[in-house]
């Protein structure tokens, strides 16, 4: 997470109000267009968060997406998602410095799951952006290479698609089977392009043009 840096966001951009589910994700499988086997982990489909998706089919989303609506979906870029996340706020989390209760779905954040397993989308409180779930319930893929620090990252909220190491992609918001910390809006993860995990998924972006 170091070192810190200033970040303008030079284009406008939306972020989708929740992750993306199964039953977002079974519409591209109807298509023919996304992977028909991906695996649920047990959790139930529907408005859960999809999971065991690679950055690979989460990528194979935004390009259906894309085609089917004739906008610019994309996955967001690591800075786009902190900016998100925090929603105006420089705290931990977008509701302040303690993890507090019923905030979000993570181990000891409280609650019906609690750690337990993901929460269908829209459970917990929006932040103030209105968008749900950016700390906590699923990891969440974005568009950036692996780089160990934030030395030599782009200051215009861009994907940082260079150097680094591309063979493995950043997440972002913590999940449920994690502690506190792991939730922060300052939190990231790097992980190989093509693994699958139960914890984690994907929400998309989008481009504004005007």
């Amino acid at each position: 997470e170091d070192p810190q840096h200033d970040v303008t966001i030079a284009k406008a951009f939306a972020a989708s109000k929740f992750e993306v589910t199964f039953d977002d994700w079974d519409a591209c499988v109807s298509h023919g267009d996304c992977d028909p086997h991906i695996s649920d982990g047990g959790f139930g489909r529907g408005d859960q968060p999809v999971i065991n998706v690679t950055w690979q089919d989460a990528r194979r989303y935004v390009t259906w997406l894309s085609a089917a609506t004739g906008e610019p979906y994309r996955l967001l870029s690591e800075a786009e998602y902190e900016y998100a996340a925090r929603a105006g706020t420089q705290t931990a989390y977008p509701w302040g410095n303690e993890i507090g209760t019923g905030n979000a779905n993570c181990i000891g954040c409280g609650g019906r799951w609690n750690g337990k397993q993901p929460a269908p989308v829209g459970s917990f409180p929006p932040n103030r952006f209105g968008l749900y779930d950016m700390n906590g319930n699923v990891w969440e893929w974005v568009e950036d290479c692996a780089h160990g620090s934030y030395q030599g990252a782009a200051s215009d909220g861009s994907p940082w698609a260079t150097g680094g190491n591309c063979d493995s992609r950043v997440a972002r918001g913590g999940t449920w089977n994690v502690l506190p910390a792991s939730v922060r809006s300052g939190s990231r993860l790097l992980i190989t392009s093509g693994s699958v995990y139960f914890n984690l998924g994907f929400r998309v972006g989008r481009s504004l043009i005007r």
